[in-house]
């Protein structure tokens, strides 16, 4: 197998020459002065892999991710152990200034093997969230052990276009999770609207999820430093953290799907549960697909989705809504085949669908539906929607004993609610019978 090898800003004279007088697999075509020039020859097609002899500190993970979407596999020399680490974190294999070029060879052509998926740990492909692969990183020396992905479970809220409440279920997920004792970080991940500061009653100018992004972007985000973006929101029963979103829909660029998703493998190291509260739109961007080096406008909303390790799709139970779920659900399927969302209809009321609405769904849902049955039913409760929201607080403060509130802690914490029956509408005819 021939590798061709670029290389950038050789700290040695011998590099070059002491690769190519291994006459091995390592082959170097050219050599470039900066990043830039590297960058147009790899899109060029030109090299399979790229050695950064120096000017590893401009070096992040959309750049990293780039290369690899166009078969790219990066080494970074240094001896520095703090810029190694960081390296580390982004997926850049690196290695010591003074490498042996035997040793260099090697390391060229296993960071090739795991970009390709020939090696014995294949990587993960990107999706239509973005073109880019992410590499696997190898010690710098000394060794270090690489960041896991943490325990921490992924949840994700998505529903069609329009206004199905995928805000208001999201920040009342956190809520619930956080009152029965679980460590919660929530993620306003929607470039189109993002509304969770304002659900929560907090100052919107900060953007943390994209200062986030920008940390991870660079290698340099941390526990402590996510710890100290977020948001804490402190209820009666219990506290969690909030990245709010962007603060301007033409700010969507900040959230580009590498550094996203090293923001969620962080934010699941720290926490319990990621609730992510995504946009709507699942288009990969089709006019784009051909310029890897392009960002994709939907990734904040697709990267999510895939990374998830639950998703609840909602939709409004109105003549509108519905069929608006139906076919959002088959872009779901089609963008992230690997998803089996939650289904949850929101706002059920029987002036927008007939009498004895959940009947009058699941039918519907039944002859017209896709494969994804109806899991959950949250019924129209404007008042206590309207009393939180006024408040800046969550249904657990501001209407606790709220139909609507009931029925998203059935949902969340079901384990909790066994004696619960399975209408929201009959529970609330029982519990107002017994007043």
């Amino acid at each position: 197998m021939n590798i061709p090898v670029i290389t950038v800003g050789q700290s040695r004279e011998d590099l070059v020459g002491g690769l190519e007088r291994l006459h091995g697999p390592v082959t170097v075509v050219r050599r470039c002065a900066e990043l830039p020039e590297l960058l147009a020859a790899c899109q060029s097609g030109l090299a399979r892999a790229a050695v950064v002899a120096k000017g590893s500190e401009g070096l992040t993970a959309s750049l990293v991710d780039r290369l690899g979407a166009v078969g790219v596999a990066i080494i970074a020399l240094t001896d520095n152990a703090d810029e190694a680490g960081r390296l580390r974190k982004i997926g850049v294999s690196s290695a010591l200034t003074g490498v042996e070029s035997a040793e260099l060879s090697d390391r060229i052509a296993d960071a090739v093997n795991q970009l390709t998926g020939a090696g014995p740990q294949p990587v993960t492909r990107s999706s239509p969230a973005d073109t880019g692969a992410a590499l696997k990183s190898f010690p710098a020396e000394p060794p270090a052990a690489p960041d896991g992905p943490g325990a921490g479970r992924i949840i994700a809220v998505w529903g069609p276009v329009g206004s199905p409440g995928r805000t208001m279920l999201a920040a009342n997920i956190a809520g619930e999770l956080a009152a029965e004792g679980k460590q919660v970080i929530l993620v306003d991940a929607d470039s189109y609207g993002a509304s969770m500061a304002a659900v929560l009653g907090l100052l919107d100018e900060s953007a943390g999820l994209a200062q986030a992004c920008r940390l991870a972007d660079q290698g340099t985000l941390d526990g402590a430093a996510l710890q100290k973006i977020a948001a804490s929101v402190a209820t009666a029963s219990g506290t969690f953290k909030v990245l709010t979103g962007i603060t301007r829909a033409d700010r969507w660029t900040e959230l580009r799907a590498p550094a996203l998703a090293l923001v969620l493998q962080r934010a699941r190291q720290i926490a319990d549960v990621v609730v992510v509260d995504t946009g709507f739109c699942l288009e990969a961007d089709e006019e784009l697909s051909f310029d890897t080096m392009a960002p994709r406008r939907n990734a904040s909303a697709l990267r999510p989705l895939e990374l998830a390790d639950t998703i609840y799709a909602v939709g409004a139970a109105d003549p509108v809504g519905v069929p608006r779920l139906v076919r959002g659900l088959a872009e779901l399927e089609a963008a992230v085949p690997q998803a089996s969302p939650i289904v949850v209809m929101n706002k059920v009321r029987a002036s927008s669908v007939g009498r004895g609405p959940e009947r009058q769904l699941r039918d519907a849902w039944e002859r017209y539906g896709p494969a994804f049955g109806l899991k959950a039913f949250l019924p129209h409760d404007a008042v206590a929607a309207d009393a939180a929201l006024l408040a800046g607080s969550l249904l657990l403060e501001a209407a606790p004993d709220s139909a609507l509130r009931l029925a998203v802690r059935e949902l969340v914490c079901a384990s909790v609610q066994q004696k619960a029956k399975s209408s929201v509408f009959s529970s609330t005819a029982g519990r107002r019978a017994k007043d």
